[in-house]
Formats: structure tokens, sequence, C-alpha cells
């Protein structure tokens, strides 16, 4: 059975909210978790209740989105959508932690970048290093 995923994206991300997505991205997967096919939408207009529909209309198995209003979660759970909201990510990032099987609403997958050297790379808690030597 093919799985379809939408993910509505801006740029290489995530899109923050759902309801102002301009982009959506879908993958056919097949039975093994192979992609079968990729394809990305330019949608006319930012609309909650237009994507939902375009979500039924596509037979969507899978959404992984930002921010989502109460409703519109509802509605699609309702409708046997799986939901992962609340993710900040690359999209691409967030796709393969889905097909993993490692993906949680609210996951944060970004890579923290070390800067100027202030956080000690081998504390797994990230303290501020004694900038006094």
């Amino acid at each position: 059975m093919i799985k379809k995923i939408l993910i509505p994206i801006s740029g290489d991300d995530v899109a923050p909210r759902f309801d102002l997505a301009k982009e959506v991205v879908i993958i056919f997967l097949s039975g093994n978790n192979m992609i079968e096919e990729q394809r990305t939408f330019v949608l006319q207009e930012t609309s909650a209740e237009k994507l939902c529909h375009f979500i039924l209309k596509e037979n969507i198995h899978i959404l992984i989105c930002g921010a989502i209003e109460e409703e519109f979660y509802q509605f699609l759970k309702w409708k046997k959508v799986t939901m992962y909201d609340f993710v900040i990510s690359t999209w691409e990032r967030a796709f393969k932690c889905c097909i993993e099987g490692s993906l949680k609403p609210g996951a944060i997958l970004y890579e923290r970048h070390l800067r100027d050297g202030l956080y000690d790379k081998d504390d797994g808690n990230k303290k501020l290093r004694n900038m006094i030597n």
C-alpha cells in the first residue's frame, strides 16, 4: 500500500504555521518505506480550510506540520490523518525521522551550533565554559 506524507513547507523548513503555508510537499512511500514519488505544490492562497480539503482530496495518511489550530488538528485526527504537529525542522530531516519512526509531535530537530567557543562540546548539558582561564 502506498502511504502519502504531506508537509507544509517554507523554503527548506517545515512551515511554522499550518494556516500560512504557501507550498506543500507530498511524498509517496511504498510498503517498505521506499520513496516512489515526490511532488511539490504551490497553493493559490493560504487557508487552513483549503489545506484541510486538499489533504482529504489527496488521501494523505500522515501530516507533518508546525503550529496548527486546535479545530483543524481535531478535524484531521477525526478523519484518521496521523499528525506530527509543532515540528521545528527542515522538512527533509522531519521526513527522515518520520520514516525511521523517531519523529514525535513538538520535535525540534535543528542541530545546535556552537558559537564563539562559549559552549563546551564535551559537556552534555552545554554549560557555559569558565571564560576566565
